[in-house]
């Protein structure tokens, strides 16, 4: 009996390790394997900036978490919920706000709304080439890429995708954990 009682924690672990294995995950997002999605060199013009400005890429925010979306100029109500959302998510996160950096990689030549830019202040806007983009960003079945939002850790390995319509809550709190487990950026 004796034996029984000290060997039974040992069998239990054994068994919930090995045999009853937990089939639930505390991340919304889904976490994406930076092996498969090297990010390529993306040289953007800074929205504003004359042919003549040098172009940045987004190895010009390593060292920070970027919170990633891609769209058109025209930036429809999906893109500015987005916009507002990522813009919410960052400023959510009180003293670690200045650790995320926002992005907005623009796919086409259409003219931005001033009043957005405004709305906006502080998002980093690129004009990028899109072919570059779909090669590099992956989605899910029966979505584009302008339909999620995307996270770069600071090293620059493109790790997360949230799906179509996220919700902010749930983002957020995604955020909250990679913030606190991450000793960079």
């Amino acid at each position: 009996m004796v034996l029984a009682v000290c060997a039974a924690p040992m069998i239990f672990s054994y068994l919930a390790y090995y045999v009853i294995k937990p089939s639930g995950r505390t991340n919304y997002g889904s976490i994406l394997d930076p092996r498969n999605y090297p990010m390529p060199k993306i040289a953007g013009h800074p929205l504003g900036a004359s042919a003549t400005d040098p172009v940045v890429g987004l190895d010009a925010y390593k060292g920070k978490w970027i919170m990633l979306q891609v769209d058109s100029g025209a930036c429809a109500a999906a893109c500015q919920k987005k916009m507002y959302d990522i813009r919410q998510l960052r400023v959510a996160q009180g003293k670690e706000m200045d650790r995320i950096e926002r992005v907005w990689l623009i796919t086409d030549d259409v003219a931005i709304d001033t009043a957005l830019i405004r709305q906006f202040d502080g998002a980093r806007m690129l004009k990028v080439d899109p072919a570059i983009l779909k090669a590099w960003l992956p989605t899910e079945n029966g979505t584009q890429i302008s339909d999620h939002i995307y996270m770069i850790d600071p090293i620059g390995n493109l790790m997360m995708r949230f799906p179509k319509d996220a919700d902010p809550n749930k983002i957020k709190k995604d955020l909250s954990k990679l913030l606190r487990a991450s000793a960079i950026g």
